[in-house]
């Protein structure tokens, strides 16, 4: 749910400016006057959860760019152009699809979460943790920046007016916009009118492919002041979690090993606990003499789930283990779990723990059903030894690869820019996506509209009868888009 606290501040954020408007317009005509005059020197405009600003001052930007290299524009933006016409139809296949398989899922009893959708409605507070808004807002501004920046260039350099800039609010979404002189674009070609109108999917899937590479270069590009390989790097624990207290993780600390299985980073963080989750839970070599002192013969009973229990419940340290002797009995030992496994290396059978030098036994921890023991290695301190879910470990805990050569490196900053650089590989991504797709109020109605007179004003001649089959694949576009939307919400705030 969305917290009440951030609903709270939306709303008075913006009953606030709202009364604060209404107030000034409403003293006298001379401050309603003065009022209304600063807001339009400015190139603001209020109106409820809306804010907008429109400005002339990056003209000349936009001009010193569309002149930059006039040979290669004309390569970048005909490329967009094919990009656009590819993306628009390749939008209508993806969203048909994402439509299909929502259905299919609202349709099924319990929801089938291996097959995740490419595109996903997003609500801040029910699907987007509150502690990730900036990136997101950040992501979408940014997104949108470039994506109108490459329409502005695109129809300077077609020899289209640029009136001017802006940057709007709506609700807590920001945004961004350019203004065309609409009868100079209303006399270019189709084909120049393409070239502007694909510029900004265009620029929104190359800061998509940006966005890729520069995850793939940041353990270069921070060579110098951060390492990677060494371990998995704990940022974040959260407090009250199997994970933290005494003998639990603290940040800063570098995981190397989860049981036998090494990691060297957070994937291998990820793969190591999906790999204990499904295999049955390793065993300890502990020598026979200490089995032999321990050992619970009688004190066993079966816990509700049918597993075995042989230690006082009020024990917090001791672990009930179960093993077979030599003649196959299976038998079971209450033993502390700390200085049991400390010093112990892992096993599977009886097999696994004969040594020329010692005569040791296999013991397994007898546990509930899907809980684990798990013995996480973080030099220089002491094991952590994990009694639980392996997912609650998993999400207990936020790692980076990244580990500071210095000292006074900050631990968040690589994290803060791989998270930066995902959301706008997802955001932009998916800006090109929907705009691309054929849906009034969208670039794709544009494209669309272009697109059929280039390619049909020879196949039909009457231009109605084009605007007519535009209409309708325009509905159906806008429908499909929709179906998304409405569906995709339900998925998300109903189930």
């Amino acid at each position: 749910m969305i917290p009440v606290s951030v609903v709270v501040c939306v709303l008075g954020g913006w009953s606030a400016l709202y009364l604060l408007d209404t107030a000034l317009r409403q003293l006298s005509p001379s401050v309603k006057s003065s009022y209304e005059s600063w807001l339009s020197a400015n190139g603001l405009s209020l109106s409820p959860f809306h804010i907008r600003w429109h400005t002339s001052l990056f003209n000349r930007l936009f001009a010193r760019c569309a002149h930059f290299n006039p040979r290669f524009l004309y390569t970048w933006f005909s490329a967009g152009m094919v990009f656009g016409v590819m993306a628009m139809f390749g939008s209508v296949v993806l969203l048909s699809r994402t439509l299909m398989q929502t259905l299919a899922q609202m349709m099924a009893e319990t929801p089938d979460g291996s097959h995740e959708q490419v595109l996903q409605v997003v609500v801040p507070g029910v699907n987007l943790p509150v502690s990730q808004l900036a990136y997101f807002f950040v992501a979408i501004l940014v997104s949108g920046l470039i994506h109108e920046f490459g329409h502005g260039v695109a129809a300077l350099r077609e020899q289209v007016r640029l009136n001017g800039f802006g940057m709007f609010m709506f609700v807590i979404y920001p945004g961004a916009f350019v203004d065309l002189f609409t009868t100079h674009l209303n006399l270019i070609s189709p084909v120049q009118q393409l070239r502007i109108f694909c510029a900004g999917v265009w620029h929104n899937f190359m800061l998509c492919v940006a966005a890729v590479c520069f995850l793939f270069l940041l353990p270069l590009l921070l060579f110098p002041f951060y390492y990677t390989g060494a371990g998995a790097l704990v940022t974040e624990v959260v407090e009250g979690s199997p994970s933290s207290g005494p003998r639990g993780l603290f940040v800063g600390d570098l995981v190397t090993h989860l049981e036998d299985c090494t990691v060297k980073g957070v994937e291998d963080w990820h793969s190591c606990i999906h790999q204990i989750t499904h295999q049955p839970q390793s065993g300890y070599c502990v020598p026979t003499d200490t089995l032999q002192l321990n050992r619970a013969a009688g004190r066993a009973y079966k816990r509700l789930d049918g597993t075995m229990e042989c230690c006082s419940n009020s024990s917090l340290t001791d672990l009930c283990f179960a093993y077979s002797n030599n003649l196959g009995s299976k038998l079971f030992a209450c033993l502390p779990a700390r200085k049991t496994i400390q010093a112990s290396r892992t096993c599977r059978t009886n097999s696994d723990c004969q040594t020329d030098f010692s005569t040791s036994l296999c013991v397994i921890p007898s546990l509930e059903n899907q809980t684990r023991l798990i013995r996480v290695k973080h030099a220089p301190q002491a094991d952590m030894l994990f009694v639980g879910y392996p997912s609650h470990l998993q999400f207990s805990v936020s790692l980076t690869n990244f580990v500071p050569r210095l000292g006074f490196l900050h631990l968040d900053l690589p994290v803060m820019l791989e998270t930066l650089s995902k959301y706008l590989v997802s955001l932009s991504g998916a800006l090109a996506v929907v705009n691309a797709v054929p849906c009034f109020a969208l670039d794709g109605q544009w494209m669309l509209t272009a697109f059929l007179e280039a390619t049909l004003s020879s196949i039909i001649p009457e231009k109605n009868n084009r605007e007519l089959l535009g209409f309708f694949i325009l509905l159906g576009g806008s429908t499909l888009l929709a179906a998304n939307v409405a569906f995709g919400l339900w998925m998300v705030t109903a189930r």
